[in-house]
């Protein structure tokens, strides 16, 4: 009789199976006679998983009966289950499951069914055959459940250890519960496993203990000992725990890091400046400093700060933190500072203080030869000195505008010219003390006449100017005072620094060219109290315009011209009742009378008469002095007959907001003189919050014009002001220049008369109430 058992397992189990097969091998004469069995002699499982253990008998058999039988550590069998065939089929019958839940069961083909491995069912399971003649034949399987222990748990010592102890102290314990089979406990120190014997020493060992739970698995608990040093003061330990798993592998449960608290004196002092010192130790006066001194020894020891002077200590401060904070440190602060840790366990020949040097740095403000404005000739020379006081020793340095001039302390300045001046500094730093440093300046002022530069913009050669070709031209000049800048044209620009600095100042003038300027040139002129300088710009033949050009011109002023007939006309469409649009329906003015429009009969909008002097009708005609002024101001004018001492007259339109008061109105009029009046020396501005009256000047600051004489050009007449926001809703006066005595001219109801005897006189009705524009 013959077994064929599944590949042999390692150790114990396969030493059992060995056995059990030699046991079971017949003899050579009834080998081929017996029955043979299909055994696993090994099978791994982890706990939980079902289990199954095959017997199959080889061949060919009618009948048999199969049993299996539980070995128990003594050897005894306990019949479990059986099993008999008849024909083809194969009748079971449980015996007894001694305990187990669930029960044991037997599959249709006769084998062991344990639904959940259990750590109690690692036993032998013996399969008995018996086939008749064929003899009996029995195999054992040896079954084997593995459990994964819980997370590894570590208790370290939670006390304080003193490295000062000549015998190992308990460090942790660590344990690994509910395993199987029973795991094992290394220990490791920064990572590298310490191999410590299980027997009692000085230096280091360990001790464990095995319990086997109600559930049938095992704990395991490792405690270990260690004499310590110093050194473990940073050390990390850990415990780790080996477990086997079926088909020979391995797992690893690792504890969590942790260090221990010891206790050791001091060996060494460590006593240094903190920020914001230098590499060299110097800190700047005025700063915060912060001195740090640290002892090696554990716990933390007492730490005393104090002062150096005369060879004796003067205490500072006495703390654990081993900080010493000095605010706003003066110069007088500088000297030697010592720390000292008070540790009674320390060895007698440790080196417990330490000293160091703190170096005040400091730099007083720089002191300069001249004050903050220097102001010299052109062309003279002259030396500005600069001190300073310092430690460590400081470095000075000249510069002009950013621009470094020398690294002496005297600054020499030979020739000057207007180039020279600007502002120089004199700056003093520190390279030791990076953030320590201070300037001085001052303001060097060239004084000398104007230098005069001219420039024309796109300029043209000689005789390619043409009448009318617009030119801008640009002067620039400087000078100590600041030159004026005048132009012998109107219609210069203020004087502006000009780019490029160097005390440049610039002006535009921007004119249309013309014969009598090719003829006499323009100039400009810079002045100072030191001098002048002029220059004259010149043209040459100025060529006159081509037809073209005259065509194009006479075609603008008939544009014009329309344009002012229909706004005419469509003023006239808007008044209700006034001359202009119903003269057929009104009577003719008697001769010598002004023709005024009575306010009580006007509609929303009222119109002022302006009108000039007796005499000027005579002088002046049918074109006299109201024609003018109604021509000058865009407005439309009816002049008296020629040669009338009546006076000419022009309709003028006020118009005023509807909320305006009489007694906000103030006349701010000049009256010039035709004898002395020149229009240079007359102007028209108003403050910001008495602006010129609308409607009378081309612009708010430009005022009417009115010709004083045949062949005279148009010349400013008045200026008129008022307070507030709101226009006077009465008449006003506008005095008028000097024309010729003559009578008072009569007044229609509703218009108030303004003026004294000998000069011209103005008549306005109540003024228009139409809102401004």
């Amino acid at each position: 009789m013959e077994r064929d058992n599944c590949p042999t397992a390692q150790g114990p189990a396969l030493r059992k199976v060995l056995e059990a097969k030699e046991r079971a091998r017949p003899g050579p004469a009834l080998e081929g006679l017996l029955v043979r069995l299909s055994v696993p002699p090994l099978v791994e499982v982890m706990r939980g998983e079902p289990v199954t253990l095959d017997c199959t008998p080889l061949g060919t058999h009618d009948h048999f009966v199969l049993e299996w039988f539980l070995a128990d550590r003594t050897g005894v069998r306990h019949r479990l289950a059986s099993a008999e065939l008849q024909g083809s089929e194969l009748q079971d019958k449980m015996h007894d499951s001694w305990g187990r839940s669930p029960p044991y069961q037997l599959d249709s083909q006769g084998r062991l069914v344990l639904a959940e491995a259990q750590v109690g069912d690692e036993r032998d399971y013996v399969c008995v055959v018996r086939a008749g003649a064929a003899g009996t034949a029995e195999a054992t399987a040896r079954l084997n459940v593995f459990a994964k222990p819980e997370a590894t748990e570590v208790s370290p010592n939670k006390g304080t250890l003193s490295v000062m102890e000549d015998i190992a102290q308990e460090i942790a314990t660590c344990n690994s519960r509910n395993g199987n089979p029973v795991p094992q406990i290394t220990w490791y120190r920064n990572g590298q496993r310490l191999e410590v014997p299980l027997e009692v020493n000085s230096e280091g060992y360990m001790t464990s203990r095995t319990v086997r739970e109600a559930s049938g698995l095992l704990s395991l608990t490792s405690t270990l000992y260690l004499r310590l040093r110093k050194a473990d003061r940073d050390a990390s330990f850990h415990c780790s725990v080996h477990y086997r798993l079926p088909t020979g592998r391995h797992g690893r449960l690792d504890s969590p890091a942790f260090r221990l608290t010891l206790h050791y004196p001091t060996e060494h002092v460590q006593f240094w400046l903190g920020s914001p010192s230098t590499t060299a130790g110097w800190v700047r006066e005025g700063d915060s400093v912060q001195l740090f001194c640290r002892g090696d020894g554990s716990p933390t020891p007492e730490y005393t700060f104090f002062r150096l002077q005369d060879q004796e200590e003067d205490v500072l401060k006495t703390n654990l933190e081993g900080n010493l904070t000095l605010e706003g440190v003066q110069r007088s602060q500088s000297g030697t500072y010592g720390c000292r840790v008070e540790d009674y366990d320390a060895a007698e020949d440790a080196e417990l203080s330490k000293t160091l040097e703190l170096h005040v740095a400091y730099l007083d403000p720089l002191e300069l030869s001249t004050g903050e404005e220097l102001s010299l000739p052109l062309g003279n020379s002259t030396a500005v000195n600069c001190s300073v006081r310092g430690l460590p020793t400081p470095t000075l340095r000249w510069t002009k505008d950013s621009v470094p001039l020398g690294d002496d302390s005297t600054l020499s300045l030979r020739s000057i010219t207007f180039d020279s001046a600007g502002t120089y500094t004199c700056e003093a730093s520190m390279p030791t003390v990076p953030l320590l440093s201070r300037t001085r300046s001052f303001k060097l002022l060239v004084q000398g006449p104007p230098e005069l530069r001219a420039e024309e913009v796109q300029p043209k050669a000689e005789g390619s100017w043409r009448e009318g070709d617009e030119v801008k031209l640009i002067c620039r000049t400087r000078g100590y005072p600041e030159p004026k800048l005048s132009w012998s044209q109107l219609g210069g620009s203020p004087a502006e620094p000009a780019p490029g600095g160097q005390g440049w100042v610039s002006s535009s003038l921007t004119l249309k060219v013309t014969s009598a300027l090719s003829r006499d040139g323009v100039s400009c002129e810079a002045s100072n109290p030191h001098g002048n300088d002029r220059h004259v710009f010149h043209f040459g033949t100025v060529a006159p315009q081509t037809s073209q050009a005259g065509v194009a011109v006479m075609a603008v002023a008939v544009s014009v011209g329309l344009l002012l007939l229909v706004v005419a006309a469509f003023y006239c469409m808007r008044r209700k009742g006034h001359r202009c649009c119903r003269q057929g329906e009104k009577g003719s003015p008697l001769p010598g009378e002004p023709e005024l429009s009575h306010s009580g009969s006007e509609g929303p909008e009222q119109t002022g008469l302006l009108m000039g002097g007796a005499s000027g009708g005579a002088k002046h005609g049918s074109g006299g002095f109201g024609d003018e002024v109604g021509q000058a101001l865009g407005t439309p004018v009816k002049g008296g007959p020629a040669g009338s001492r009546t006076a000419s007259r022009g309709l003028l339109t006020l118009p005023l907001p509807p909320s305006a008061k009489p007694e906000a109105f103030t006349g701010a009029v000049k009256e010039p003189d035709l004898e002395s009046w020149a229009p240079e020396n007359q102007s028209c501005a108003c403050a910001s919050t008495r602006p010129c009256l609308p409607g009378l000047p081309s612009s708010l600051s430009g005022p009417p014009f009115l010709p004083l004489e045949a062949g005279q050009g148009p010349q400013p007449l008045a200026c008129l002001c008022w307070e507030g926001g709101d226009l006077p809703s009465g008449s006003m006066t506008l005095p008028g220049p000097r024309i010729a005595p003559g009578p008072k001219p009569k007044a229609r109801p509703g218009t108030k008369l303004r003026g004294s005897a000998g000069r011209g006189y103005f008549y306005l009705l109540p003024p228009s109430l139409v809102p401004p524009t």
